[in-house]
Order: C-alpha cells, then sequence, then structure tokens
C-alpha cells in the first residue's frame, strides 16, 4: 500500500510517500512545498497544483493528514485550515481515502512519544526509512503522517483478521 501523508500549511506545505509491504515500510518521496510572498490565492493555487501533480506522479493507494490543532491566532488557524482544505480536495479529486491524525498520535508512531520535538521525530523518520539524512521538517512530519496512517492500517487489519 502507497500512501500519501501530508503537513498542511499556507506557507509550507510537506509531502512524504511510504509503501507498505507486509510489515516492510520503503521510502518513496518527499518535498516540501513552499508559498512564501504570494497573494493567498496564488498560495493556495500553488498548493493544489504542486499536490496534484505529486498525486499524479507517485499515485498513491490512500492520504493522510496532520489534523488541526488548536491555534492561539485565529488568522493563523483560518490559513492553515485554507491550505488543509486544498489538501483534502487534491486528495478527493483523485479519489484517495483520507484518513487525519492527532499530532501527538503522530510522533507516538514514529518516537513512542506524543510530545517528541520536530528533531526526534526526523531522526526516527531517517533511521526508519534509512535515509542518509534527516528531511526537512515540514517533510519529516508529513513522512511521520503517512508512517502512522500505515500502522494504523496496519493495526485494524490484523484486528479484522483475528476477529474472523
Amino acid at each position: 500500500m502507497r500512501i500519501l501523508g501530508i503537513d498542511p500549511g499556507s506557507i509550507a506545505t510537506g509531502y512524504g510517500i511510504v509503501e507498505f509491504s507486509g510489515s516492510r515500510l520503503r521510502y518513496v518521496d518527499c518535498g516540501v512545498i513552499r508559498t512564501r510572498g504570494e497573494d493567498v490565492g496564488l498560495r493556495l493555487a500553488s498548493i493544489h497544483s504542486r499536490l496534484a501533480e505529486v498525486v499524479r506522479t507517485h499515485r498513491p493507494d490512500e492520504a493522510a493528514l496532520e489534523a488541526v490543532f488548536s491555534a492561539r491566532n485565529p488568522r493563523a488557524a483560518l490559513k492553515l485550515g485554507q491550505a488543509r482544505g486544498v489538501a483534502l480536495a487534491v486528495c478527493g479529486g483523485a479519489g484517495l481515502a483520507t484518513a487525519e491524525y492527532a499530532p501527538t498520535s503522530v510522533k507516538g508512531a514514529v518516537t513512542s512519544y506524543g510530545r517528541a520535538s520536530k528533531q526526534q521525530v526526523q531522526s526516527m523518520v531517517q533511521r526508519l526509512l534509512g535515509l542518509e539524512r534527516p528531511p526537512a521538517s515540514d517533510a519529516a512530519d508529513a513522512l511521520a503522517v503517512a508512517i502512522c496512517h500505515g500502522a494504523q492500517s496496519r493495526t485494524s487489519a490484523d484486528r479484522a483478521g483475528a476477529s474472523a
């Protein structure tokens, strides 16, 4: 199963793609879509077109996003929600089932500690995927979301198989 993980943001949207085959995990690709300095409409359009290209290129089977956390700044929360909406629209347009995970669940899935630092997440993602160097922070977060989704999917499948 090929999974697209997305860490939405209006200035930097991270994406990461991993493939699960049984209990094996394989890195496919990751990156950060940067949109600083553009008009908000242009930034959202850029996120849409670049994320849609990632989906067309890598053809994931499913997608997962980091869920919105409560922000202190309403304007920042609105911008994050807009970027998240664009990511959901790209996934929906491609027919991808999309799951959401709280940041603490994502961190817990890769580090076993729900309050891990960004550096700890980067380091564990690097280790889990056998990468030569840690990915950029936003890309590492997206890869962690994909890993979390894959782990949750395997656990659900194992439970369903055990009850059958």
